[in-house]
């Protein structure tokens, strides 16, 4: 099954590429490419990461305003990419809350953190929590929870659904992961520049007004998900009532930048006649 939009994958300059769109019950509109192949998911591991986090905090086992990382800096301040530290550095390079430094060095504090509260390693916690519930039996994180996981199309439309209509966690919890954290904080958005403000979630981004951006001049601004550098992306339009996934195994670079948003806004022009 396909969308027409999806074939244009074909065209995107890469060796391989696979997609989907799915809608919140589970149903799956259309794919494209081998959906069952792994693909280094790179930054698009932290919405799994974060999705774990949110988990260990409903059972208690962490607070989201708890202290973790540098001083005065939370949880929450972690996966809203406000620590204070630096990208790929364990290194403090402003006081929490104050800018968007978007941060793999966050994300790997988090994880430990989350280790050493449950006892248990966070790519372990990750299966249990997330990926086991959800079946995404093809999905592993061995490695930084930052950038390391591994992944497929269909596991990532299991994901999606779950995000879209949580069963693993409170819809309530979901809803204040896609709201803005912070308002009002500028930052850079990687491969975009400089975006004031550059809104984010909890592990995921918010598109809100950013401009340029890698979803597309139809997305609605409460559009979340996240892109990594491997050339992957996850996006969830909750006005279209879709998500849509794209694996490659190229690079992030000026060929994504001028493919994905054409790419996004016909996927939402089908998905609108389905």
């Amino acid at each position: 099954m396909s969308l027409k939009s999806l074939a244009s994958i074909e065209n995107w300059p890469v060796p391989t590429a696979a997609a989907a769109v799915v809608r919140a019950d589970g149903t799956v509109l259309g794919s494209h490419g081998p959906g069952t192949r792994p693909f280094a998911l790179a930054s698009v591991t932290k919405p799994l990461a974060a999705y774990a986090a949110l988990v260990a905090y409903e059972e208690g086992a962490i607070e989201l305003d708890e202290p973790a990382g540098p001083a005065g800096s939370t949880v929450r301040h972690l996966l809203a990419h406000t620590s204070g530290l630096a990208f790929d550095e364990h290194r403090v390079t402003s006081a929490p809350g104050q800018r968007r430094l978007y941060s793999n060095a966050g994300f790997e504090v988090l994880g430990e953190h989350i280790a050493k509260a449950t006892d248990i390693p966070f790519g372990e916690y990750l299966r249990q929590a997330v990926l086991d519930p959800l079946g995404m039996v093809s999905t592993v994180l061995d490695g930084s929870p930052a950038k390391d996981g591994v992944s497929t199309v269909d596991d990532l439309v299991r994901f999606a659904a779950e995000v879209q209509a949580p069963r693993l966690l409170d819809p309530r919890t979901v809803a204040e992961a896609m709201t803005v954290q912070y308002p009002g904080t500028k930052g850079v958005l990687p491969g975009y520049g400089h975006q004031n403000p550059n809104d984010w979630g909890l592990g995921f981004e918010i598109r809100d007004s950013k401009s340029p951006h890698w979803t597309g001049s139809s997305s609605s601004p409460r559009t979340f998900g996240h892109f990594g550098q491997s050339g992957t992306f996850l996006w969830i339009d909750p006005d279209a009532g879709a998500a849509c996934v794209a694996l490659t195994d190229r690079p992030f670079g000026p060929w994504a930048v001028e493919a994905w948003p054409p790419f996004t806004d016909a996927v939402l022009a089908d998905v609108k006649m389905w």
